[in-house]
């Protein structure tokens, strides 16, 4: 009998003292040693000034958690680890009875368990994995599909543009040629392992290098990312071997961290619906964009003016359908998949939303696209995961050709840009969009007609500006009122002449006629030469 208690005793103490991770949240944050005045003691130069451009106001929210809470919770017992400024609080590793003792500190609000088991000091590792194909892919398709082969011949390669790309590891990308230009020029910026609490983002995960690949790849002739010249910040949030909430708190820390450095655009090709303890799981209902914890952060970090790109998920074909959080989030740039005729990758997640909004927002090609693995190797690979960086890096691009247009700017851009603008739905969202199109959006505004032109009154230089080039000849012609053609053009409505620009400057004062014909086009206006 004293043998059966003993070995129940020591199984009592042995669940007492299991360590699991908590969010510690802490009830205010009074007595702060940081102030609203004085952003530059919390945050980078380049946060400041895109707060300042975009009229966003440094509040209490920006301030960091109070050390001193901190340090009571570390006083416990508890090892206290990543802080969060947006929940208010402290992620810690811990057992049951010390959570009890941190309940009962003064200053704390609640504690949540968001994972079992300790991973914070000395977890296991994920064990190495080859999963290479040898065939030889090209990016010129997934490039082309989406304008971005022109936004590089212009030269918009993501110079100086910061981009967070959160994902699951980096196997190799840090020994890899195709990877070497941005290491060897110092363009990795920042490399962070939420996860395991360490630097280290290059053992764990294949998946953040395949998805880094298709931003920042370089095989001269052979494979071209999308943004191989923007600078990259690398945060480990998601756990591969589990699943639980702890990976949309990493999710926080990593968005709080690359909001303090000024980062411009964030890709994220994770999604989360349901996790290893049911009570966790997440339903339908609850993909309204601020429910769960990653689409609360998701939307914060929209909030501080940074452009977030996130896959709609691979749900498709699975029992759960639709997008996965934080794709659900209003203003982010939800991205679903499809294959290289333009019709929906049957994997793809779809909408809408549960409060009814489409989602995704748009696709890129996510079936067989080209990427690179660890080992250097070219291969094609599935998924909206290599769909979202490829939109990254068309907005990317669009930052850089256009610094000063807002975050709301650049995403309605992205979605005036699509293919099918005009009636969306929620299989491919708004569709495929387009460089140029975006570009002539941030330009020249939303246009309502096929052919604008401008300046009207003209001085000297008169714009014909076509909604849609159509890539077939067009016809000008600039008449005065007495019928007398004064001004013959042709030419080619592409793309690269839109607008086509009409000499008048030697033109006397007056109204004229202006006549476009050609290719289903007629359009007769008046302009007016001061």
């Amino acid at each position: 009998m004293r043998r059966h208690l003993l070995i129940l005793i020591l199984c009592i103490s042995a669940y007492t003292q299991a360590q699991d991770r908590y969010f510690v949240f802490f009830k205010d944050k009074a007595n702060s040693t940081f102030s609203t005045s004085n952003p530059s003691a919390f945050l980078s130069a380049k946060s400041i000034a895109r707060r300042t451009r975009l009229k966003i106001t440094i509040t209490e929210e920006d301030l960091p958690v109070n050390s001193t809470y901190v340090a009571q919770v570390k006083a416990t017992g508890a090892k206290t680890f990543f802080t969060s400024k947006w929940w208010n609080g402290v992620l810690v590793q811990t057992d049951a009875a010390t959570v009890t003792t941190i309940e009962a500190l003064p200053f704390v609000q609640k504690v949540d368990r968001v994972a079992d088991g300790p991973k914070l000091l000395n977890g296991r590792m994920a064990k190495n994995e080859q999963v290479e194909s040898t065939t030889a892919e090209t990016t010129d398709f997934q490039l082309s599909q989406l304008g971005i082969n022109r936004m590089q011949a212009e030269n918009y390669l993501g110079q100086n543009i910061d981009i967070a790309q959160f994902d699951s590891g980096w196997k190799g990308a840090n020994l890899s040629t195709p990877f070497a230009h941005i290491f060897n020029s110092g363009r990795i910026k920042e490399t962070k392992n939420f996860v395991r609490n360490t630097t280290d983002v290059f053992f764990d995960d294949t998946h953040g290098t395949s998805v880094l690949s298709v931003m920042a790849g370089l095989i001269p002739g052979s494979f071209t990312g999308g943004s191989y010249q923007a600078n990259f910040y690398l945060y480990e949030t998601e756990d591969k071997l589990t699943e639980y909430r702890i990976e949309e708190y990493n999710w926080t820390f990593a968005a709080e961290r690359a909001d303090s450095v000024g980062v411009d655009v964030i890709n994220s090709s994770l999604g989360y619906n349901t996790f290893d303890d049911p009570a966790m799981d997440y339903t339908k209902a609850n993909l309204d964009g601020k429910t769960s914890v990653i689409s609360i952060a998701a939307k914060k970090v929209i909030s501080k003016g940074i452009v977030v790109v996130s896959a709609a998920g691979n749900e498709g074909g699975k029992s759960w359908q639709t997008i996965t959080m934080p794709a659900d989030v209003d203003g982010m740039i939800s991205v679903g998949a499809i294959s290289s005729d333009g019709f929906k990758s049957s994997f793809s997640s779809t909408g809408p939303t549960a409060d009814g909004r489409i989602k995704p927002d748009v696709v890129a090609l996510g079936s067989g696209t080209a990427t690179i693995g660890p080992t250097g190797l070219l291969s094609a690979t599935n998924g909206t995961s290599v769909a979202s960086p490829l939109i990254t890096s068309l907005v990317a691009g669009l930052i850089q050709a256009f610094p000063t247009a807002s975050p709301q700017q650049i995403y309605q851009a992205i979605i005036y840009s699509a293919s099918q603008y005009q009636k969306p739905d929620n299989q491919l969202g708004y569709g495929i969009p387009n460089y140029d199109r975006a570009k002539s959006y941030l330009t020249y505004g939303k246009l309502t007609k096929d052919i604008s032109i401008f300046p009207n009154p003209v001085q000297s230089q008169l714009q014909i500006l076509f909604k849609e080039p159509t890539g077939k000849t067009i016809h000008v012609s600039l008449s005065d009122y007495f019928g007398r053609n004064l001004i013959t053009q042709t030419v080619t409505t592409d793309w690269s002449t839109n607008p086509i620009h009409v000499d008048v400057s030697s033109l006397p004062s007056g109204m004229y006629i202006l006549e476009v014909t050609g290719s289903g086009v007629s359009e007769v206006m008046k302009v007016i030469k001061i």
